[in-house]
């Protein structure tokens, strides 16, 4: 199987607001849409929302067994592993084991990411 398809749609069109889900454990911080998935192997396409004043330090960095893609499609993000303001237009890919995060915004910040849970590193 492949990932899934659709036509054009606006995913920030207002009447798709209800398409939206919380992020787990930041449902006051961040939601996400995920636009297009491989049920059999789990590669992902998806929009992640962080609303402004978002804070995940909580939550310490990240890192994950797969590669990922990420670009920053609006406001801005700064990433505390990296010591840095990523702004609309910043673009990185991930290798396995990265460490990124956490993160915060003051104005919010819209992130790209395609995630690739099917290629871990060995």
């Amino acid at each position: 199987m492949s990932k899934s398809i659709s036509t054009y749609w606006n995913t920030l069109d207002p009447a798709n607001t209800g398409l939206w889900e919380s992020v787990p454990g930041m449902e006051e911080n961040a939601e996400r849409l995920t636009l297009s998935i491989d049920e059999d192997n789990g590669e992902y396409t998806r929009l992640t929302r962080f609303f402004p004043g978002a804070d995940t330090t909580a939550f310490g960095g990240n890192s994950h067994a797969y590669p990922e893609e990420v670009f920053i499609v609006s406001g801005r993000l700064y990433d505390e592993a990296f010591d840095l303001w990523l702004e609309a237009g910043h673009y990185a890919s991930r290798p396995p084991g990265e460490v990124h995060g956490p993160f915060k915004t003051d104005v919010g910040c819209l992130v790209l990411e395609v995630s690739f849970p099917n290629k871990t590193a060995d």
